[in-house]
């Protein structure tokens, strides 16, 4: 178990450019094996960005719609895209063909409403996480405000009629990634500020406990490449306001989440992002103040970068990697 470095000390993220979409909400970003990144966006198309390095013309793509609001993204070796999507549950999308299959859409009878990040594991079991049972995508606000804790990890394993429960009473369960060595996954509590690793193999299979505490932000997606750390998007930064209140009691956070989702909500213009290893570990904290570019859901690395998604924001952010410049 690791605790995060202290928020005062981080260095800085360095913007390049911005890769404008032609839509709104590029909340997960993935990269592929040629260099390109693949996004979902708030009116259900898929996108792959094929040069998100260049400034000028990074060639962007419609690959697919899925029909609903996709959130996070899986891409799998036989160029075939797991997708969590918050309307319409769990989906599998055809890349070449752009066909969208529903994998699950409920578990024990209950709709999956809020389907928020996927990963693949060897065997070809699927682990995904659901952000809430009480609000949908459209109130997130009201979850992190509540601190309802009815997030969940679920597993589909291959020619299962329907998902499993690996972990419930998660605070908004979002980001997933697997280790280096297939034996545990990572799971962001956004609510929390934390991370959680779940127990796959080993003398603690099925178990979970605490990764990586006390974040100095609101962590997101994850994603990681082989060999590579784990990069934890964070959406926002630790406020003095929401730690205060989620240490009250039930009544008083229900009926501040009934005021939260009414609120006009303004990102605040900090971002930032960690990069994590194995051993719970921080390799990176960087950061940005006064950004123009808010409320960060998730990273990743394409083409010597760093590029950032944000489930507000009208494209993506190119940055540069640590130890990079120009």
């Amino acid at each position: 178990m690791g605790r995060a470095p202290d928020a005062g000390h981080p260095a800085a993220l360095v913007p390049r450019h911005l890769v404008p979409l032609g839509g709104r909400g590029p909340e997960d970003v993935v990269a592929d094996r040629r260099g390109g990144v693949l996004t979902g966006l708030e009116d259900g198309r898929i996108l792959r960005v094929e040069r998100p390095g260049a400034a000028g013309d990074p060639g962007v793509r419609v690959l697919a719609e899925t029909g609903g609001r996709p959130l996070g993204l899986e891409l799998l070796r036989d160029e075939t895209l797991l997708v969590c999507d918050a309307e319409r549950g769990l989906l599998r999308v055809g890349l070449g063909d752009g066909v969208v299959r529903v994998l699950a859409d409920s578990v024990a009878g209950e709709p999956l409403r809020f389907c928020s990040n996927v990963v693949s594991l060897a065997d070809g079991t699927v682990c995904f996480t659901v952000s809430s049972r009480v609000h949908p995508l459209a109130r997130w606000i009201g979850d992190l405000v509540e601190h309802s804790g009815t997030g969940r990890l679920l597993s589909l394993a291959p020619g299962a009629g329907e998902p499993r429960v690996l972990l419930d009473g998660l605070q908004f369960a979002n980001g997933l990634a697997v280790s280096g060595d297939g034996t545990f996954l990572v799971v962001a509590e956004t609510g929390a500020r934390r991370l959680t690793r779940y127990w796959l193999a080993g003398p603690g299979q099925g178990r979970s406990e605490t990764f990586l505490d006390d974040l100095p932000g609101l962590p997101d997606n994850l994603w990681r490449a082989p060999g590579g750390p784990i990069w934890v998007a964070l959406a926002g930064p630790r406020t003095a306001a929401l730690d205060l209140l989620h240490r009250r009691g039930p009544a008083v956070r229900r009926a501040a989440a009934r005021i939260a989702v009414r609120a006009p909500f303004r990102p605040p213009g900090t971002t930032g992002v960690l990069a994590v290893d194995d051993a719970g570990r921080v390799l990176h904290h960087l950061q940005a103040r006064r950004s123009r570019f808010r409320m960060v859901t998730s990273v990743c690395e394409a083409g010597g970068r760093l590029v950032l998604g944000s489930i507000g924001e009208p494209g993506l952010a190119v940055c540069d990697l640590p130890g990079t410049a120009g």
